[in-house]
């Protein structure tokens, strides 16, 4: 580390460590040498590093809490940690059989933490919001939200979508009465939790909600700071907090009084390459299509040829697995994706019988005047990013495939994410994430299908899965949309991208706090975390 990087952090640490001085004080009527409660009130107050503030607040209207508890909101529904769809404020819901009409009743003994109780109206405002607000909320399938009486909601959908029951999963109901302009800043909810203060850019401190409807949590004041990964393990070197989010670099190292706990993820990186062929342009004169990567035999040899296994060991420090879909270990996931790494034999011959030579001895393979080269662009200021596509650049030189390398910004990449290959990341628990990525559908539209994907057998199949009215039926036809033993979306079927990895999510966690049995995290380092905190207790 540099003198001057060093330096910052004791800097970020001492500014800090003021702030949560405050946090430790004792309050006027008690004395400073009452130890035993100054112990007790330790054991009841948790203080986080995390890095990602919630740019737009807590306003699940507008997409709070979909990667991670939503904290100050309840949901419909929710995931347990085997990530089966179970009841939060509901107590059941039924689809009918045409798959358009949703009915959930909800509890009648939840009240928000002002006190009012939560009804059928409060849910329908939040849906009728969310569906107004233009947001990550994607509510484009439902025509309608009606309350039947004061526990019974009914969503009428324009067409059946059995990933509907993920928004009621997803979205935390706001109250009718009490939510306005500044509700992203000042949150009202029945969750567990309710917001005491917010510094913007530097913390968040929470409090349990007295009115939260099932089972109290642990920790009666949580302290959330918002710190840069080295400012958080600097935070965490120094003893000033429970728990800290780290980057892969720093695994190795070890903090007294702390342990390291790695969690399985679904926050994936690899790489979208174009799928069609040159020649069209966007709406914005953007250029669509790469006459390289549209010839499946490169996708495939470049998905052969990469070495995951050691991607995950060199870049990620061994904290994370090898990616093979951008679902990998879900309940959608098809195993039968997985597909044989780093053959570098089998890769040469598929590109030597798809016509691919050097025929000029530059060590660059050639099919025709076509040489077997492309740009890849990465984010610029990710470092994980950027190594990635280095490493894969460097592991197709031997197979005469030329990467070249452009870090930019998003605004330089989406100039070139339709002609060029992309490193991207994505990662989630609901399944639409797939069809997102992969739908003919969605081919050009935002970060989505950036290559102009299109295959109509999987086109069929995401069409079954989401007109399934149960979550199993649906399951069936995501997996055959991956791979179903002809074609398929995987690098066994058309290889429109090459999966890298799986990144672990790491964090430093003080000995003696158990924070549960975590599920697979989805994209995004921090927040995921929070789904059972609930859960989280001292053991010691």
């Amino acid at each position: 580390m540099k003198r001057k990087s060093f330096g910052i952090l004791l800097t970020a640490i001492f500014i800090f460590s003021l702030v949560l001085s405050g946090c430790a004080q004792s309050k006027p009527n008690e004395s400073s040498t009452d130890t035993s409660k100054n112990h007790e009130t330790k054991k009841e107050e948790l203080v986080l590093a995390f890095g990602l503030e919630p740019e737009t607040g807590f306003d699940p209207t507008t997409g709070w809490g979909r990667y991670g508890s939503p904290l100050f909101q309840s949901t419909l529904l929710k995931r347990d940690d085997k990530l089966n769809i179970v009841n939060d404020l509901a107590t059941n819901y039924t689809v009918n059989e045409e798959g358009k009409v949703w009915t959930v009743t909800i509890r009648d003994d939840v009240k928000f933490s002002d006190g009012q109780p939560l009804t059928a109206d409060d849910v329908v405002y939040t849906f009728e919001t969310a569906s107004k607000a233009g947001s990550v909320v994607d509510l484009n399938v439902l025509e309608k939200v009606e309350a039947v009486d004061d526990y019974t909601v009914t969503f009428t959908l324009k067409e059946p979508q059995s990933t509907f029951v993920n928004t009621l999963i997803g979205t935390g109901i706001v109250p009718k009465h009490a939510y306005g302009a500044d509700y992203a800043e000042n949150p009202i909810g029945s969750g567990p939790f309710q917001l005491v203060q917010w510094d913007k850019g530097q913390q968040v401190i929470v409090e349990a909600n007295p009115e939260y409807y099932d089972k109290q949590p642990y920790f009666k004041k949580i302290t959330f700071l918002f710190l840069s990964e080295d400012a958080s393990f600097a935070a965490a070197q120094a003893g000033e907090v429970d728990l800290a989010y780290i980057p892969a670099a720093f695994s190795t190292q070890t903090v007294p009084g702390m342990r390291l706990e790695s969690v399985q993820t679904v926050d994936n990186r690899g790489i979208v390459f174009p799928f069609v062929k040159s020649g069209e342009f966007t709406e914005d004169g953007d250029p669509i299509g790469n006459d390289v990567t549209a010839d499946p035999a490169i996708r495939h040899a470049i998905n052969m040829a990469v070495d995951r296994q050691a991607l995950v060991d060199g870049v990620l420090e061994g904290q994370g697995t090898p990616a093979y879909t951008s679902v990998d270990g879900l309940p959608w996931w098809n195993p039968d994706t997985l597909i044989k790494d780093a053959d570098m034999e089998g890769a040469r011959k598929l590109l030597e019988e798809a016509g691919w030579k050097d025929q000029d001895g530059d060590g660059i393979l050639e099919k025709g005047s076509l040489k077997a080269e492309f740009t890849l662009y990465y984010l610029a200021n990710d470092a994980v990013r950027q190594s990635l596509s280095i490493a894969v650049a460097d592991m197709m030189k031997p197979l005469g495939i030329h990467i070249k390398l452009e870090g930019g910004s998003w605004d330089a990449i989406e100039k070139n994410m339709h002609s060029s290959a992309v490193l991207l990341g994505w990662g989630s628990h609901d399944p639409h994430e797939m069809y997102n990525i992969y739908s003919s559908e969605f081919a050009g539209v935002d970060y989505y299908n950036t290559g102009y994907y299109e295959n109509k057998t999987v086109d069929d199949y995401f069409v079954k899965a989401l007109r399934a009215t149960d979550e199993k039926e649906a399951i069936e036809f995501w997996k055959k949309a991956q791979w179903d033993g002809t074609t398929g979306l995987s690098a066994k079927g058309d290889a429109p991208w090459a999966w890298l990895v799986n990144m672990n999510h790491l964090y430093l966690v003080k000995d003696g706090l158990d924070i549960g049995e975590q599920r697979i995290h989805v994209h995004g380092h921090g927040w995921p975390a929070t789904d059972n905190i609930t859960e989280w207790k001292w053991t010691e």
